[in-house]
């Protein structure tokens, strides 16, 4: 596997976004998408992927945290994932690595505060590379109308061509993908 997309999703839209990247990264190389929660989603589980990709919602001015996600499942209109496992959990528990790893984040947040500080991106990021990985790209934000969504026209496109943007970080243009 040359890619793994992680993403914690409470309403489904960071769900959507990761398996966009997915979709967009899968042009150049092996790539397979996650949730945090999954067995197979352990940091252990990817440490030989070249490059990790993890995202989620922006709670609070940041990732997600027990008390966050409780709100958020309070205050749904609709279904909401109840999860236990977030992001913020994920990226603290990934290793420090031995050798330089690559890493790209994103983040989901309402569109109405594109403005404001803070980024679950970008608070992934800097855990990752404490954690000795190299971000290819700045974090990336992905917008929804509200709370709960939707995404805002045009932001999966956005998204598979952000994809396919890193899937050329791994695999330069003119040059083959290996075991394509």
């Amino acid at each position: 596997m040359d890619a793994a997309v992680v993403y914690e999703s409470m309403y489904g839209n960071s769900e959507q976004v990761a398996r966009a990247v997915a979709e967009g990264l899968c042009d150049a190389v092996r790539v397979t998408v996650l949730d945090v929660e999954e067995a197979a989603a352990t940091p252990q589980a990817l440490r030989h992927v070249r490059l990790l990709v993890v995202g989620g919602p922006t709670h609070a001015f940041g990732m997600s945290r027990p008390s966050t996600r409780a709100e958020a499942v309070q205050r749904a209109s609709g279904a909401v994932s109840d999860r236990e496992t977030g992001l913020r959990e994920w990226v603290e528990s990934v290793p420090r690595q031995s050798e330089p790893r690559l890493a790209a984040t994103f983040d989901t947040r309402v569109t109405k505060v594109k403005p404001l500080p803070g980024s679950a991106a970008r608070g992934a990021a800097k855990v990752l590379r404490r954690a000795g990985f190299r971000l290819v790209v700045p974090p990336a934000s992905f917008y929804v109308g509200d709370v709960e969504g939707p995404l805002d026209e045009g932001e999966l496109d956005r998204a598979r061509a952000w994809g396919r943007a890193l899937g050329h970080v791994l695999v330069p243009a003119g040059s083959a993908p290996a075991g394509r």
